[in-house]
């Protein structure tokens, strides 16, 4: 619970809350992220996605006990169905990683492939308002790298984890490892 506090209290100095406020946590695991979330945000809408079913139904499970009908959960691989526009705040925090990469190998293309992460962020992007914010933390590529990224004003950084490889468009290990890692975006206001 309630692992980026930094971060989602960024989020909420920058967004403020309200019922109209809609925040999407995709790869929400059994839906921590969200139920912390819900602290910082008590009015917002708040959905987490995931492509494990078994996570989301222990999340729902979880959401029950709780009656909290402005948060929900579904499972999927792809944030593609949440709608053009539809979120203020999307967090994919320590999703884009696989945890077979942390000996650096050359090559992370028989694991993750650069060309699905920037899929994903070109779907991400899309459920984002114009002047919403995404937040990514630990990925073993850089959002900066993406074809989006000059669509994105760069808001927030913080130290690179040692322990997470970053790999490059072409799924090469990049030889020099960064000291930051770019983890607050917001969408310019003109995408």
């Amino acid at each position: 619970m309630d692992r980026y506090p930094r971060l989602f209290t960024f989020a909420r100095d920058r967004l403020g809350d309200g019922p109209g406020r809609r925040l999407l946590s995709f790869g929400c695991s059994t839906g921590e992220e969200v139920f912390s979330l819900r602290g910082y945000f008590p009015q917002a809408l708040i959905r987490g996605i995931d492509i494990n079913p078994r996570n989301i139904a222990r999340a729902q499970a979880r959401l029950s006990h709780m009656g909290d009908d402005r948060l929900s959960f579904a499972v999927t691989a792809s944030a593609a169905g949440e709608g053009i526009g539809n979120h203020d705040a999307v967090f994919a925090l320590a999703v884009f990683r696989h945890g077979e990469l942390r000996d650096f190998p050359p090559t992370c293309s028989h694991l993750l492939r650069f060309a699905d992460f920037e899929q994903s962020m070109v779907e991400l992007s899309a459920c984002l308002k114009p002047g919403g914010l995404l937040f990514l933390r630990h990925a073993n590529f850089r959002f900066q790298d993406t074809v989006l990224a000059r669509q994105f004003d760069l808001l927030l950084e913080r130290p690179w984890n040692p322990q997470t490889p970053i790999y490059g468009r072409d799924d090469a290990l990049l030889p020099n490892q960064p000291a930051l890692e770019g983890v607050a975006w917001c969408k310019c206001a003109d995408q």
